[in-house]
């Protein structure tokens, strides 16, 4: 009777040790898996954010220098634009900037930096009629990046030029090129969901 005790109660001892054991298993599997998973998944936000801002992707993350914050910040424009009421301008208002689009071209043979600060300012008005705050530059140049990321450098550099002063060094070539850029960017905002006229090329700088 005692050897079968005894025998008995060593059986339960392992019994107990497998469960225990097998109950260890699937925490580590479970957390393991999840681990795997957040990576995954992190992965999958990393691709997703590059493949959307392009460039600008690798600039935030320079500046910013810390990869989850980069991150944060591109997420945190994307769902700011999200909750903008963006919308397209009316027939009326795209004639109109398309028309001081053209006369501030022309104007730039004669006064390049006028012209371009000009254009600085027709790109904000177009943006601030569709409906992005414009208050704040680098609140534009963050909203641009989430609609036009291709075009977010180039409208960084026009703006630098723009708010120089008169007897500050720019070349006509670096004004020219910022012109050529503007223009991009106010296409782009001009004609977004609306039918407009192109600028006729023999009218572009």
């Amino acid at each position: 009777m005692l050897c079968q005790r005894i025998a008995a109660l060593e059986g339960e001892k392992m019994d107990t040790t497998n469960i225990t054991t097998i109950v260890l298993a699937v925490i580590i599997a479970f957390i393991i898996g999840g681990l795997i998973g957040m990576a995954f998944n992190r992965q999958q936000r990393t691709k997703r954010l590059q493949e959307k801002f392009g460039p600008e992707y690798e600039r935030t993350l320079k500046e910013i220098g810390d990869k989850r914050q980069a991150e944060h910040e591109l997420e945190a424009r994307l769902d700011h634009v999200k909750a903008l009421d963006i919308r397209p301008l009316s027939a009326a208002d795209t004639q109109r900037y398309l028309n001081e689009w053209r006369a501030t071209q022309a104007e730039f043979v004669d006064e390049p930096l006028a012209a371009l600060q000009k254009a600085d300012r027709i790109i904000r008005e177009v943006m601030k009629a569709r409906g992005y705050p414009v208050e704040d530059f680098e609140q534009r140049v963050a909203d641009i990046s989430v609609d036009y990321p291709e075009l977010v450098s180039d409208y960084r550099g026009l703006h630098l030029i723009a708010v120089k002063e008169e007897d500050d060094e720019v070349s006509t070539e670096e004004m020219r090129q910022a012109m050529v850029h503007g223009r991009a960017l106010f296409e782009n905002l001009v004609s977004k969901d609306t039918r407009t006229e192109e600028i006729d090329e023999k009218e572009k700088i």
